[in-house]
């Protein structure tokens, strides 16, 4: 069953902060930097730990501060709960209007 809009969890729309132990990885950036030539859209695919969220968080902050970012960046962060459609949606439409307040539809 869909969760009630007020039950959006804010948490899920804020990209975590990066730590001062993260381990660099200059190839897979170049590769993200790469991929923002491909499409507006870049997906990141690993098993669990492989450290998909420090990759993609130190990512755009390193863009953010270089101001080569040519757009905002939403976040979001799924688990299983978020298989159901409507949740999965309401969530995207959330992290959307994080970065286009005005663009997004409203329920």
């Amino acid at each position: 069953m869909a969760a009630p809009p007020s039950a959006l969890l804010s948490t899920k729309l804020n990209r975590p902060p990066v730590t001062g132990d993260w381990v660099d990885r200059p190839r897979l950036i170049e590769q993200l930097n790469h991929s923002l030539q491909q499409g507006p859209l870049t997906l990141v695919c690993a098993s669990a730990g492989f450290g998909k969220t420090t990759l993609v968080s130190s990512w755009i902050e390193s863009l953010a501060s270089s101001e080569r970012m040519p757009t905002p960046a939403a976040w979001l962060s799924l688990d299983e709960s978020d298989s159901d459609l409507v949740v999965f949606l309401r969530y995207f439409v959330a992290a959307i209007r994080t970065v286009y307040p005005s663009r997004a539809p409203r329920p």
